[in-house]
């Protein structure tokens, strides 16, 4: 347990969290909706620092993460809870394990950001990544990590709901080097208010648009689900404020669903409408488009958008640099495509 970052009293012993966009406002004894910030006597407190139900090495395409530090293994580290409540999460069992009743207590190994730091470097891993869960209800740990590795020349990077406050995004902005955002049901509020338990998606385009003020480099994913939420005007709209706002050149990933926890009556999403929506996000502008949870498709690969040169060859988490030369530019044409293979630390 630790004294939380960014909340304040506002009356009495009561408190406002303003880590995430819900922005609890809890009494004295209150849990916040991720259950994992706690109001004692005035004072908020994160109780699940330092403790970890998952840390381990894995390659950054796992993240996804394919525009940076391609071909390279990322230390990823996770906390239990969330503050989504989704009824399709794949990780339901950590996420919302205090919810289903499935731990009574804060679970996890305790670890010391330290320790983080100290195997990333054993594993020879180029970066931390903070995932599987939400990295904001454990974002007291993740501050302190983050903050260590910099120092270590680790790169950061969350995978993130983009649910956060702006105030959030500039605590962690300096330590913070990339994000991948993940939109579930191509973006539309209906599906998130119905199957997420999220009453407004505009803090997510919010935080977008903080993260590239702070220069944090972004990918964003879009997990399609069958028949609630694959429109493909809301795909469209979302593709067109990403075109607008950050550029054509954002990573854009476009998930299979699989049916699980409150959603197993759901068939996944069939490949045929994955590749119908990845043509139209074309279309719309975007020049990097991958499908994901479909290996053994040609949408994996990175080709140069001027010349059409294979930048980037994948074949599920395994990826290989073909095209590059060690400047980053396409070797054939000499364009410089939207990827970092080496983080400039401060």
């Amino acid at each position: 347990m630790k004294k939380a970052m960014l909340w304040k009293k506002v009356e009495g012993k009561k408190v406002i969290c303003n880590l995430c966009a819900r922005k609890c406002i809890l009494d004295n004894g209150q849990l916040g909706f991720c259950l994992v910030r706690k109001n004692i006597n005035g004072t908020l407190y994160s109780l699940n620092y330092g403790k970890l139900i998952a840390a381990g090495p894995d390659p950054i395409e796992k993240k996804p993460l394919y525009h940076f530090l391609p071909a390279s293994c990322s230390f990823s580290i996770a906390s239990a809870g969330c503050n989504f409540r989704c009824a399709f999460c794949q990780n339901w069992e950590i996420s919302q394990v205090y919810r289903e009743g499935l731990a009574s207590e804060i679970v996890g190994e305790e670890y010391t950001p330290k320790q983080i730091v100290d195997l990333t470097l054993k594993f020879g891993c180029k970066a931390i990544s903070y995932t599987y869960t939400e990295p904001t209800i454990f974002f007291e740990f993740a501050y302190d990590v983050a903050k260590l590795a910099v120092k270590k020349k680790i790169a950061n990077t969350f995978v993130t709901n983009g649910y956060m406050t702006p105030e959030a995004i500039k605590k962690i902005a300096k330590y913070l080097h990339a994000a991948t955002v993940d939109f579930k049901g191509n973006a539309n509020l209906d599906f998130y208010r119905k199957f997420s338990l999220v009453p407004d998606i505009q803090p997510i385009f919010d935080s977008l648009l903080e993260m590239k003020k702070r220069k944090i480099f972004i990918e964003i994913t879009n997990l399609v689900v069958p028949k609630v939420g694959d429109k493909e005007k809301d795909l469209k709209k979302l593709v067109k404020w990403i075109v607008d706002n950050l550029g054509n050149d954002i990573p854009f990933h476009l998930l299979r669903f699989f049916p699980h926890y409150k959603m197993s009556n759901l068939e996944p999403t069939p490949i045929e409408k994955l590749l119908k929506l990845a043509k139209i996000t074309e279309e719309e502008g975007l020049n990097y488009v991958y499908i994901g949870n479909v290996p053994g498709i040609d949408k994996e690969n990175t080709y140069c958008p001027k010349c059409g040169n294979l930048l980037i060859e994948r074949s599920g988490f395994y990826s290989r640099i073909v095209g590059l030369d060690k400047k980053g530019r396409c070797n054939k044409c000499g364009y410089k495509p939207n990827i970092v293979l080496k983080v400039k630390f401060k």
